[in-house]
């Protein structure tokens, strides 16, 4: 019976990432190499299982530490919020070698130290929100909110960065489903090492333009509107000006930055014209950072949710499916750089007209 158990939720979990992974985009091949993972420990469960329950436990010390860590920075204590993600970071560094390799738990042991290290930022960041140092921590009394006009300002800022996660993953699947009918398998292994490198060279810009947000929202507060624009335009010259540094590199040394990913010949020669491709409007993708981040620290939440929409789902997705048509697989690529350029003109162009006459006016009051 146990066996007849095992052997239904087996049929159902690799059906299951059948489904997933074809859904994303990707071939038989990877299906194959996902099946042997789900095969493999006995009986192709319970190790994999195990490992994933294990995790998951950690995701509650994951949000709170996460999202509290903004009320921590909302403060002004921003080493203290960098140094939430420094003590899980360096935990995981420090324990995954003696629970992987010292007690030989294997896939479990790198579960169980990511944990232990989600848990000890969770530990960081509710032990200095319930202490003396912060103006505002965290009280049981507060606990309930019954004013939901707060509930609403709170999730239409919120659903920004939402919009923005679910559009990017479905960008993806779009991408990696396009790319597979159009080029194959290396093509979809060239779109994820770019993408990589995309997410590597943002987060620099990303910092930049999250950092500026507390700052610029209790300037905004304080009616300090000249201060709130000298941090705009200090966030639009710091943010571009990486940006375009981070485009020539990638220009100059594309081979440099894929071999950190890959040594395939192959894969390599195949993602170097792609990389160009795609890193063409890198530096453009400053403006729509720093128009949405503005949008959220000022309040205009509507606008940032919107221009994720223009960006990803309006534009990027259709011309995914309709340029390889016209130009083949590389046309894939070409949908982010017209996408950059389109939706961070747009943004900040919007931005300057609504938010930047708006505290101009009011700076003249």
């Amino acid at each position: 019976m146990c066996d007849y158990i095992e052997l239904c939720h087996l049929n159902f979990t690799t059906n299951g990432r059948s489904f997933f992974i074809h859904l994303i985009g990707e071939s038989n091949i990877l299906l194959k190499y996902s099946n042997y993972m789900a095969f493999s420990h006995f009986h192709g469960v319970t190790m994999n299982n195990l490992g994933l329950v294990i995790y998951l436990l950690g995701t509650i010390f994951t949000m709170v530490s996460s999202g509290m860590n903004a009320f921590i920075n909302a403060q002004g204590f921003s080493r203290v919020g960098m140094a939430t993600t420094v003590v899980g970071a360096v935990a995981n560094i420090i324990l995954d070698p003696i629970f992987i390799f010292g007690l030989h738990l294997g896939v479990r042991g790198a579960a169980i130290a990511t944990v232990i290290s989600q848990f000890l930022s969770f530990l960081w960041v509710m032990l200095f929100l319930t202490g003396k140092q912060p103006m505002y921590t965290i009280q049981r009394k507060y606990m309930l909110v019954n004013d939901f006009t707060i509930i609403k300002q709170v999730l239409g800022l919120g659903l920004s960065g939402f919009t923005m996660g679910v559009t990017n993953s479905l960008t993806q699947i779009v991408c990696n489903a396009t790319l597979r009918q159009y080029g194959g398998d290396v093509f979809v292994g060239a779109m994820t090492i770019i993408n990589s490198l995309r997410e590597i060279f943002t987060l620099v810009v990303q910092g930049i333009t999250y950092g500026a947000q507390p700052v610029l929202g209790f300037n905004f507060g304080a009616k300090q509107y000249k201060r709130v624009k000298e941090g705009i335009r200090f966030v639009s010259i710091l943010g571009g000006g990486y940006t375009v540094l981070a485009w020539l590199m990638v220009s100059h040394f594309p081979e440099f930055f894929i071999r950190l990913f890959t040594k395939d010949e192959t894969l390599v020669a195949t993602t170097i014209p792609s990389l160009r491709i795609f890193f063409m409007g890198f530096f453009m993708m400053s403006l729509q950072f720093c128009g949405q981040s503005i949008f959220v620290a000022l309040g205009y939440s509507k606008f940032s949710i919107f221009f994720s929409l223009l960006r990803k789902v309006i534009i990027v997705v259709p011309m995914t499916i309709i340029l390889p048509y016209f130009m083949g697989v590389h046309g894939v690529f070409y949908a982010e750089p017209i996408s950059n350029y389109v939706g961070g003109i747009a943004c900040y162009a919007t931005m300057l007209l609504t938010v930047w006459r708006s505290l101009s006016r009011k700076e003249k009051v």
